[in-house]
């Protein structure tokens, strides 16, 4: 056996932890090379599906002609629920979704049949030749409509603490209102898709853009009829999800299946955009009611709040989603007396879904709302305000009895104020406006804690596999976590090449299967990189043990005196080798080189009957600060400077975080902005397309835009190298472009009262609250003469 080769100094490391990285599949989007689910090689004999939909919101099927759908050209098969082998349904919690409607529709846009054909196009002209006999029942569109029917989803839920109606009753200041908040459309790149491809036995491999492989993979067998071990899910990557892919990828994968079951052939069914936009469920909109309580400083004796959200005809997510809304209501303030009643309404629309912040934003956005109002009612900066409310010594309990032990909001809104030159700036805005009467100038600053973890507490655990080869010491890596652009697969890859201290090239990651890794929870609730760093590292660290004992043993020194760094291991005072070639020596010696890791977080538990108990990990601030102007001839409005100041922790890689924490802003001002859907009288819905729906383009981000990284960040919990989640947080830091829309808005009237804006503001909104601020003065005036 050859001797090892002594080495003098660490050879160079590529990467590892805390580097600002390039994403790792950044040289193939460029070039047009990164492989999706619909750029996978296509097998013989590959065929393409088509839903036909429901053109009614709510009705009963009398009659369904198929006959000229089967007679279309290259028409192989047309499937309807009574083909469906197993359980005609999706529902991820409760069974109310079904694959294929049977017997009564309870959206427009709901699929009935499936067409299979041997062309996509033959198959998508097919499905729409079908003739439907509707016999139309009572269709509820709207939130207002379901709450005066009492049509909900789910029950009605209660959090209180304290007494919130005496306390506003004893109230020396006290005010109420309403506020409408808008859904958004994930509007992914990469549309819904999934290609099923049969195997042996009754084996079924589903390549499908999911969120959450092991929730599609359980659906399709149940869809099949099957036991899961016959069904494999694949994804190596998604061209966005955003949320709406965590459940709703599963239909397109159930009938996938289905059609390649029934045909004997693969079978690709990918939406086309209109349709992706018609059968798939968005962020919740909300109907917000409020009334507080408050002191002469703005701070806040009571609170009672209504949420009221839209969750569309079935359950999907919106329980977790409306108590998520429920927990984020404080954000980053102390309510010492609070009522929350979250209706979960029932529509015959879409079934509404997660997306980025989960309930969250809308829960703060509501709360942000007040503390604006009470400012403008009290004449005071809505950043002492603010203050008023932080959490602090004697006021660190949430509303849900968890202990809020890590508060910074403080600290950051502090450093933003004055790195933004936030007072000048609010000065020279009302100088600006008391001679400019068109154009109106606003600024807001707000802060944002977010919870860590998923309220569901069995899906806090991931597991991962890790493997070194003998030959030349490269590392395979597999987790249950799923890439779709945010880094995850960048970021594990570090964790483990910094475990190892070699080049993080040398480490690859594989598609996410449900083969390799079962019963993963599905990558959502930011906790990617903490539930799969930590599990790909207890991994990584079982390897490394095993290499360090057989080299310890070997050249007779302690396990202690063995380092892993620079792409080499030292081994005592002298000896040093490649990190491959311990590797080798060690394969020889018949050291196992593969481990499996898991990770499950700590401390959390909750009861979702109360509502109460540690959710959360930890929580995730930051703050920002926004400049809007707003031309009050027209409505429109436009971001002039966002200053953002965000803790990731100890930042696994900033170049990635600082690329969530930019992304995530702009999406959340498109939703509090331009992102309007809107469904015609009969409940359809119009903005399906790009044409109609208005996401952020390039234009749309501040020219003036500061972002950074909080440079004092640093979890207090246990996470993997004490980082902190970065994918949902940010986005609620653009609730300060709305509220400085609002204040824009403000400054048409007296800048004392409050407009009634509701989301998203578009110039159409931006128009009726100008509109309306004026009439309300007009009244006042009136009144007073």
């Amino acid at each position: 056996m050859n001797e090892p080769r002594l080495l003098a100094v660490d050879l160079p490391v590529h990467g590892g932890v805390g580097v600002a990285l390039r994403h790792e599949s950044a040289h193939l989007h460029v070039a047009g090379e990164a492989a999706y689910v619909d750029d996978i090689l296509e097998a013989r004999g590959t065929l393409h599906a088509a839903f036909g939909l429901s053109a009614r919101a709510h009705a009963r099927i009398r009659e369904l002609d198929l006959a000229p759908v089967r007679a279309a050209p290259g028409v192989v098969a047309v499937l309807t629920a009574a083909d469906i082998p197993g359980e005609n349904n999706v529902g991820a919690i409760l069974h109310d979704d079904p694959i294929l409607a049977d017997g009564e529709v309870q959206y427009l846009g709901q699929p009935i049949f499936l067409v299979v054909a041997e062309t996509v196009d033959g198959a998508r002209r097919a499905a729409r030749l079908a003739r439907v006999d509707y016999a139309e029942l009572p269709a509820i569109l709207t939130i207002e409509e379901a709450l005066a029917q009492g049509s909900f989803v789910l029950p009605t839920v209660t959090l209180a603490r304290g007494d919130a109606a005496g306390a506003i009753t004893g109230a020396p200041n006290r005010l109420k209102g309403t506020l409408r908040i808008g859904g958004q459309e994930q509007f992914y790149l990469e549309g819904q898709i999934a290609y099923a491809v049969p195997k042996e036995d009754g084996d079924m491999l589903v390549y499908n853009s999911t969120q959450h492989p092991a929730e599609a993979q359980a659906q399709v067998a149940h869809a099949l009829g099957v036991a899961l071990h016959r069904v494999a899910i694949e994804c190596r990557r998604m061209g966005g999800g955003f949320g709406g892919k965590e459940t709703q990828g599963t239909l397109p994968a159930a009938a996938a299946a289905i059609a390649a079951r029934h045909t004997g052939r693969p079978v690709k069914l990918r939406y086309d955009r209109d349709d992706d936009m018609l059968v798939t469920g968005k962020r919740h909109n909300f109907l917000v009611e409020y009334e507080a309580g408050f002191d002469g400083a703005g701070r806040i004796l009571g609170l009672d709040l209504v949420l009221a959200s839209q969750c569309g005809f079935s359950a999907d997510l919106s329980g977790p989603v409306n108590d998520r809304a429920v927990m984020h209501v404080d954000n980053a303030y102390f309510l010492p007396h609070v009522r929350i009643v979250s209706h979960r309404c029932k529509t015959h629309t879409q079934s509404n879904t997660a997306f980025r912040g989960f309930g969250g934003p809308q829960g703060m956005l509501a709360m942000e709302t007040v503390l604006d109002a009470i400012a403008r009612q009290l004449g005071l900066d809505p950043l002492a305000v603010r203050r008023a409310n932080f959490y602090g010594s004697g006021r660190d309990l949430t509303p849900y009895d968890m202990k809020v032990e890590d508060f910074v909001a403080d600290r950051l809104c502090d450093e933003l104020e004055k790195s933004s030159d936030y007072a000048a700036r609010r000065a020279a805005i009302r100088a600006w406006n008391a001679t400019s009467p068109i154009v109106k100038r606003g600024i807001a600053i707000t802060p944002v804690k977010f919870g860590i973890s998923f309220t569901t507490t069995f899906f806090n655990q991931a597991a991962a596999l890790v493997h070194v080869y003998a030959a030349d010491g490269t590392v395979l890596l597999n987790h249950g976590g799923t890439e779709m652009g945010q880094g995850l697969f960048t970021k594990v890859a570090q964790v483990v090449a910094h475990e190892f201290g070699i080049d993080v090239d040398r480490v690859r990651v594989s598609a996410s299967d449900t083969a390799r890794v079962p019963n993963a929870s599905a990558t959502a609730a930011s906790s990617g990189s903490d539930l799969n760093g930590k599990a790909a590292q207890a991994a990584a660290r079982e390897i490394r043990t095993r290499l360090a004992a057989f080299a310890a043993e070997r050249f007779a020194v302690a396990p202690e005196a063995v380092r892993f760094a620079g792409n080499a291991v030292e081994i005592g005072a002298v000896t040093r080798m490649p990190f491959a070639e311990l590797v080798r020596l060690a394969y020889h010696a018949r050291v196992q080189l593969w481990a499996s890791g898991f990770y499950r977080i700590p401390k959390i538990h909750y009861d979702p009957k109360t509502l109460c108990g540690r959710p959360f990990h930890y929580f995730a601030y930051g703050a920002a600060v926004s400049e809007a102007a707003i031309d009050t001839l027209t409505g429109e409005t436009k971001l002039l400077r966002a200053d953002l100041l965000h803790d990731v922790g100890r930042s696994l890689n900033p170049a990635l975080d600082l690329g969530q924490v930019e992304g995530a802003f702009v999406q959340g001002a498109g939703w509090l902005t331009s992102e309007e859907l809107w469904w015609n009288a009969q409940g359809k819905l119009m903005t399906h397309a790009p044409s109609t729906y208005k996401i952020p383009v390039a234009s749309d981000v501040p020219a003036d835009f500061r972002v950074r990284l909080w440079s004092q960040g640093e979890n207090s919990e246990d996470t993997i190298h004490r980082s902190k989640a970065v994918g949902e947080p940010p986005l609620m830091l653009a609730i300060s472009v709305f509220l400085a829309i609002k204040d824009a808005v403000a400054a048409a009237g007296d800048g004392r009262l409050a407009p009634q804006l509701d989301a998203p503001a578009t110039p159409e909104a931006v128009l009726r609250a100008v509109d309306d601020l004026r009439a309300r003065l007009a009244q006042q005036g009136g009144a007073h003469a």
